[in-house]
């Protein structure tokens, strides 16, 4: 069967980051959970369907993923290219097939950005600023209506440059797989199953452990072996909406976002058998990933869904996209240190460690004006 776009979303593949847009509004302001959270947050308005995006060091450049959105008043599909000080567009990039998630490879002037509708993923030049080259990681399938579609879309993607290994999930609750694609000769080179007949979200990668770690809606969190190509362990945890992945290099924790939105607690006891709901969500849950053991449960605000961790500073940063707001913890005693209001739906997180910036994209509301440009928001963290 076909495939609405709400059920296509890239950002959740799941409608949970809508097809809906962000309002042009003034700046946002910083409510502190303590007197150091002074950070100043400025938006920019810079295209329709924005979702993830990632800052270049070596370009210093913003690059944001636009889908256009969805339907006749769609806007094109494009990759911007961002000032990082005043988020003016510098660049506006084409690309053939919406983008959705993204991820940079800085050292080698690459951004892969997924095509979630697509199935495929689209290779950008980031010092030529334009789209080189586009991978197909499956063909359509027909259906019993005779009609074709794909049947896996696409989420996150993160990318092993030093071992030129792109990896991209590919989630259906028919069956949930792993991309993986050699980001020299631009081939997809193996598709691993397992990973849960479930939706699959979340998606980090160990390259000096040799391991890549997803999450999926059964509630568990399934380790893949990059050397192997296989599961090597799947951890049943108590999160049940576990989405976006967070990894600690310097130790063995792993941080997800459990969302707790009604809308996937439908889709869960409608797709599920057995789905019985037993946590409300709105938290981070912090677990060992070498056994699956649940070290904290740290407290959010409404539907927590993209998070960066940031080891040097001890920093944890959360998307909270039902409350439309972004709050910063302690990485070591996970408690709260600040909070800025960043309307609508703040989505994706990207960070400019040099200068401690933080950047957001953020979803218009349904309460929004319809067709509106979504933005850009900065946040500067300070010292």
């Amino acid at each position: 069967m076909s495939k609405s776009p709400m059920l296509r979303s890239a950002a959740l593949a799941l409608a949970v980051s809508l097809a809906v847009v962000a309002p042009a509004a003034s700046a946002a302001s910083p409510v502190a959970a303590n007197s150091n959270a002074t950070a100043a947050v400025q938006r920019q308005a810079v295209a329709k369907g924005l979702y993830e995006l990632a800052y270049s060091p070596a370009q210093n450049a913003v690059f944001v993923a636009s889908s256009g959105g969805f339907g006749d008043a769609a806007g094109p599909a494009q990759v911007l290219r961002l000032d990082p000080t005043t988020l003016a567009v510098q660049q506006r990039i084409p690309l053939e097939r919406k983008g959705f998630g993204v991820v940079l490879d800085d050292a080698n002037n690459r951004l892969y950005v997924g095509n979630t509708v697509d199935t495929s993923v689209t290779v950008v030049d980031t010092a030529q600023n334009k789209a080189i080259s586009t991978v197909q990681l499956m063909e359509k399938v027909t259906g019993k209506d005779g009609k074709s579609y794909y049947s896996h879309d696409l989420r996150e993607l993160v990318v092993d440059a030093p071992n030129h290994r792109l990896y991209v999930t590919g989630h259906s609750q028919e069956g949930s797989v792993l991309f993986v694609v050699d980001t020299q000769s631009l081939r997809l080179i193996d598709t691993i199953e397992g990973l849960g007949k479930a939706k699959a979200p979340g998606l980090a990668l160990d390259a000096t452990g040799r391991r890549v770690y997803t999450s999926n809606l059964l509630g568990e969190v399934v380790t893949v072996g990059t050397d192997s190509g296989k599961v090597e362990q799947r951890f049943q945890v108590s999160a049940e909406q576990p989405m976006n992945i967070a990894l600690d290099p310097a130790g063995t924790r792993l941080f997800v976002t459990d969302q707790g939105l009604e809308m996937i607690r439908k889709y869960q006891g409608s797709s599920i058998e057995g789905f019985v709901s037993r946590h409300p969500g709105k938290r981070v849950l912090v677990l060992d990933r070498s056994s699956g053991a649940e070290l904290a449960s740290i407290p959010t605000d409404a539907g927590p869904l993209g998070i960066l961790l940031d080891t040097p500073r001890k920093r944890l940063y959360v998307t909270n996209r039902e409350a439309g707001s972004v709050t910063a913890y302690d990485s070591d005693s996970y408690q709260q240190v600040a909070s800025w209001s960043v309307p609508t739906h703040p989505n994706s997180l990207a960070l400019d460690a040099k200068n401690n910036v933080l950047y957001v994209s953020t979803k218009n509301g349904e309460g929004d004006p319809k067709g509106a440009e979504e933005a850009v928001a900065r946040i500067e963290l300070g010292s």
